[in-house]
């Protein structure tokens, strides 16, 4: 049954479960490109002995690659208006598979530069464009999906390094396990590219890849017209402080847990893993706002990891590894919880001739937003002192909640 989308309930026969294969290879594109990202910082300690770089160069490549991804979004967007959300996604896949390829072999340290900026570049490419993709092949069922692909996309986060450890006792065939590994990931990422180019045609409503034709393709301008409407303009802010404060707190709360939270490095890492390990929440906060509606469950989530946030600044310190990480548990419900909502609810309110360039305009500004996070935080902590910075992180998770609220009580 091509184009009915997540029609039936869970569980359902297996014969049935090749209607989601849309949902599961978009996942997976998903998941690889995220893995491969996540893939280098674990391995920054060999890098620094096998290139004889500096941490502040791996750094300053890896914001590289951040840079590149922030910078992939609106373009992604705007491509896939004019040539299809299939093309995009596939060619994406094959720049990724293609950046990791790479590393298989033995190089100087330009290459890794390189390879890292192609893996930016490549997985760029998949959210903006994944989630127009879905809401149309899963109309009714726009939520549940998005959680299924953000929860499948969170995982690399545990993946990636469990990977790294793993892949020494694979055989070194290329010199070093590690680039076993990038082999595997790279092929992988470029079979899976090719099977999605080949199956998720299949499920579009139209059975077309393209759209209309470039003719059909908005003025730019278009794609900036929704930000004239105030409530479009807040709820942007909204993603923008959302994602400056998480980015922020994924890059330094180790470190925010051994200094402020007087915890040992051992303790800090296994508090922070919860952080990721709590992120099956976006099944069900995505299959909630389908039934209950997308406004509600944003500020349930938002809420939610103001309240984990607060926890960890105001208790660090005074409290054991317990309680830190209870706030860290209800941190990180409300903030994985909150994804896939915040997809839904762009896709509520983006028109479909505009949806991909409009939500590439959007994501350019959070992720950006994100990627300045961290400078800013580690800018903070070196002047005054790591409460301070996480304080400051604290007040923009208070704000979002305040103007989601505001959009929550104002709807009609």
């Amino acid at each position: 049954m091509r184009g009915e989308g997540l029609t039936a309930g869970w569980p359902v026969s297996l014969p049935d479960l090749r209607r989601y294969d849309a949902l599961a290879l978009t996942a997976l594109v998903w998941f690889l490109g995220k893995f491969l990202r996540y893939a280098f910082p674990p391995l920054f300690g060999k890098f620094e002995v096998i290139y004889g770089v500096s941490r502040t160069a791996l750094g300053a490549a890896f914001s590289g690659l951040m840079l590149v991804y922030a910078a992939m979004q609106l373009p992604s967007g705007l491509i896939a208006d004019r040539y299809g959300s299939v093309v995009v996604i596939m060619f994406g896949g094959v720049i990724t598979g293609s950046g990791a390829l790479m590393l298989v072999v033995d190089g100087p340290f330009p290459l890794l530069v390189v390879a890292m900026l192609l893996v930016g570049a490549g997985s760029g490419t998949y959210k903006t464009v994944a989630i127009e993709l879905l809401s149309r092949i899963y109309p009714s069922e726009t939520g549940r999906s998005l959680g299924v692909f953000d929860t499948v996309g969170s995982l690399a986060g545990v993946a990636a390094p469990a990977s790294i450890v793993a892949a020494t006792a694979l055989p070194s065939v290329f010199g070093a396990p590690w680039r076993t590994l990038f082999l595997a990931g790279g092929l992988a990422t470029i079979a899976v590219a090719a099977a999605f180019a080949v199956r998720v045609p299949r499920h579009l409503p139209d059975r077309s890849i393209t759209p209309d034709g470039p003719d059909s393709t908005p003025a730019f301008r278009e794609h900036l017209d929704l930000f004239s409407q105030p409530r479009f303009s807040a709820f942007v802010a909204v993603t923008i402080l959302f994602s400056f404060t998480y980015n922020a707190l994924v890059a330094f709360l180790p470190l925010y847990l051994t200094a402020a939270g007087e915890l040992s490095s051992t303790t800090a890492n296994l508090l922070f893993s919860i952080l990721f390990a709590v992120s099956l929440v976006q099944l069900a906060t995505g299959e909630a706002s389908d039934r209950i509606g997308v406004l509600p469950i944003l500020v349930v989530t938002l809420v939610a990891a103001t309240v984990g946030l607060i926890g960890l600044v105001v208790l660090s310190g005074h409290v054991g590894a317990i309680a830190l990480g209870a706030s860290m548990v209800i941190l990180g419900l409300g903030a994985h919880g909150y994804r896939p909502v915040r997809g839904a609810y762009l896709m509520e309110v983006l028109s479909g001739d505009v949806a991909k360039g409009t939500l590439g305009v959007v994501r350019t500004l959070l992720v950006g937003a994100g990627a300045v996070g961290p400078a800013v935080v580690g800018y903070l902590s070196d002047v005054t002192n790591f409460r301070v910075a996480f304080t400051v992180l604290t007040v923009a998770f208070g704000a979002a909640t305040g103007v989601t609220v505001i959009l929550w009580v104002t709807d009609r």
